[in-house]
């Protein structure tokens, strides 16, 4: 087990590299019970930094289980007010927000997927304007990882409970590069490299990328003309410089909701609310899925590219070196937080406007004429491959190589 001097220089790095919170600044701790001694600390060291006020909102996923199997349907399909007005009144004081996951992919196995997809109707709905905020960078957020039991054993099943326990925390600690001798030097090496990719992918102005290895995967995708790459460090509208993912190695833009074309194949599982959909495929035409095929987890994928308009069609587009720290970590995580840092991927709904010159500033129609795409989802799937190629397609027809043999082609 980490010590706590280990687990509070984590908590610091999610404090200044991830949030950068500010002095002043309320926190809001979004949590699984089971790590109530880590939040303890990250707590004590948020009031260091300077927070005002530290919020703390559990979540159970045992409980969050017997919800579905003995609740009936009616109940799945309306969002509480006072859980909306939660998020609502502490989003508009320009809180910083922390989301602390840990994985349980087959949490909902066998539960009427009805009650899943009407409760992610419900909370969408009910939640816009904070989503939206969230997405235009509105308030500093962060998405950050912690064990649980469930999920240790999951990765580790060849150790006892507390062995695996353990050495899922040294893991989730050495993918977010917080065990080094120096981690926040670490950690501005990282964003310096990341920034330095992304200024070179916007400053090429590719008008389309293609993808192709040997699973089959065949696919365009066309780019917004004003569209800007982001990836580590983004700036949320008070100014402030924040990093939404520990950990993270990708850098992202959003493609035209209405240039795709082609066919992609998935290379690791998606795991969606508590489901796995595994080995599947998705064609699109002019940027809509028109074939979706799961060999696990198909009726989960149907009813999640159906869930609305924009789902069917991709918000963005991310790369990731095959070999990356968590890549060559070869461990299959069943999380996408760490799942989608080890291997390019995309996402099916809605777009980030941030990835647009002014984009977060505009209005929804504005971001929609200029290509993105919007949805109540925002779902990433990994397709990177280890001979995964990526060219750059210029508006004169002219080609750059990107990704050869899934790594930067330089």
């Amino acid at each position: 087990m980490p010590t706590n001097e280990q687990l509070a220089v984590y908590a610091n790095i999610l404090l200044t590299k991830g949030l950068n919170l500010q002095k002043g600044q309320v926190l809001v701790i979004n949590a699984p019970v089971e790590s109530s001694a880590f939040v303890t600390i990250l707590t004590k060291e948020a009031y260091i930094c300077g927070a005002s006020q530290v919020v703390c909102n559990w979540r159970c996923d045992d409980t969050a289980r017997l919800r579905y199997e003995y609740e009936g349907q009616e109940q799945f399909e309306s969002f509480p007010e006072w859980r909306r007005e939660f998020s609502l009144s502490y989003y508009r004081q320009n809180a910083a927000f922390l989301s602390l996951i840990s994985a349980n992919p087959y949490l909902m196995s066998g539960i009427d997927t009805k009650k899943i997809f009407a409760w992610q109707k419900a909370q969408n709905e009910a939640l816009k304007e904070y989503i939206d905020g969230m997405m235009a960078s509105k308030t500093t957020w962060l998405v950050a990882a912690v064990p649980s039991k469930v999920w240790a054993s999951i990765l580790y099943p060849q150790l006892e409970d507390d062995a695996a326990y353990n050495a899922l925390w040294n893991q989730i600690l050495q993918s977010s590069r917080a065990d080094g001798a120096d981690p926040l030097a670490d950690w501005d090496a990282h964003l310096a490299n990341l920034a330095a990719r992304r200024q070179w992918m916007t400053e090429q102005h590719f008008a389309a990328l293609h993808y192709t290895n040997s699973l089959g995967t065949d696919l365009t995708i066309r780019l917004p003309e004003n569209h800007i790459w982001q990836g580590g460090a983004e700036t949320s509208a008070s100014g402030i410089s924040f990093n939404a993912n520990i950990p993270t190695e990708e850098i992202y833009t959003a493609p035209r909701a209405d240039g795709v074309d082609g066919v992609v194949y998935s290379t690791k599982p998606l795991v969606y609310n508590g489901n796995v959909i595994d080995t599947f495929h998705l064609v699109f035409k002019d940027g809509k899925v028109v074939e979706a095929h799961a060999e696990t987890g198909d009726d989960v994928l149907q009813k999640l590219v159906a869930i609305d308009e924009g789902a069917s069609r991709l918000g963005e587009v991310a790369l990731i070196p095959y070999h990356s720290p968590i890549s060559l970590s070869n461990i299959l995580f069943y999380e996408t937080l760490f799942d989608e840092n080890a291997s390019c991927h995309l996402a099916l709904g809605a777009s980030y406007p941030t990835c647009l010159a002014g984009g977060a500033e505009m209005t929804k129609e504005e971001t929609e004429q200029a290509g993105l795409n919007d949805s109540m989802i925002h779902v990433d799937f990994m397709v990177g491959s280890p001979d995964l190629s990526i060219t750059g397609i210029k508006a004169d027809g002219s080609k750059v190589p990107v990704f050869l043999h899934g790594d930067w082609a330089e």
